[in-house]
């Protein structure tokens, strides 16, 4: 049964693995998204002081309780991982494992990264498909401001592709398990979403690009009465295309050819 969005893992080997991956110590607090019918959970409750299980499906409440009742470091936030006041979370998380549901991977890792500065690793079940966009590389067609913005902040790696059959049902895209090591702040918010504008029209270059970014959020900001954000598209090209020149990099570069630490710099100066 999938539901939700979210494959159950069926393979204990794997799910063995994934917490091997993970090297819990007694003391460390975990993040649980998804925790389907508390196979991973309880694994986790075994070898961490605390587990707080995030999940949104009140359909998984008999066999979760039940796990938490036989592991009483394990809590239960019925909630969408993506509204959850993580910061609540108490105490907070040191490590994130998790077989994430699909459709969230990639906005929920990102969130964690933000919000949760107390997270120093994450080994999450994933798309293969996110894992190589997170990991890739500039020049790849994977890579994106995803991939940017995690790397700043993370090293990334890809330990180990998984069979579509150890799910139940079986999905039709491939897994991997993803490993998440950090080693710097998350990205200011501003600068997050200047990154973002520069890979928004991909076939643009980096200045044009940004210009077209910010002149829809003036549009969407015009037709809602609000002020304009900053800086505006007006400048902003011009501002892009100065600050490549310092950097020695052509006006006409794309996003996608910039490494992390060149597209961090470039939003500082424009921010």
């Amino acid at each position: 049964m999938v539901r939700l969005g979210q494959n159950f893992l069926a393979d204990p080997n794997l799910l063995e693995a994934i917490v091997a991956d993970a090297a819990l110590d007694p003391s460390d607090v975990v993040l649980e998204v998804g925790g389907g019918e508390g196979v991973l959970t309880e694994r986790l409750a075994e070898r961490a002081a605390k587990v707080h299980l995030i999940e949104i499906d009140t359909g998984l409440r008999e066999p979760l309780e039940r796990v938490a009742a036989a592991h009483p470091g394990v809590e239960i936030v019925w909630e969408d991982a993506m509204k959850a006041d993580l910061a609540a979370l108490d105490p907070a998380p040191t490590a994130m494992v998790a077989n994430l549901p699909y459709s969230v991977a990639t906005p929920l890792i990102l969130r964690t990264i933000a919000e949760l500065p107390s997270l120093g690793r994450w080994t999450v079940m994933v798309q293969r498909e996110i894992a190589e966009r997170l990991r890739a590389r500039p020049g790849s067609r994977s890579y994106g401001s995803p991939s940017v913005v995690v790397q700043l902040s993370c090293d990334v790696k890809m330990l180990r592709t998984v069979d579509p059959a150890v799910f139940n049902p079986r999905p039709r895209v491939d897994s991997a398990v993803l490993s998440l090591t950090r080693r710097a702040p998350a990205v200011d918010p501003q600068l997050a979403q200047l990154i973002r504008d520069a890979f928004a029209h991909r076939r643009k270059a980096m200045p044009r690009s940004l210009e077209l970014a910010v002149r829809r959020r003036e549009q969407e900001a015009e037709r809602a009465g609000l002020p304009a954000p900053r800086p505006r598209s007006r400048e902003i090209r011009h501002r892009g295309r100065e600050a490549l020149a310092r950097q020695g990099l052509p006006e006409g570069i794309r996003a996608e050819m910039l490494t992390p630490a060149q597209h961090l710099a470039l939003a500082e100066e424009l921010a």
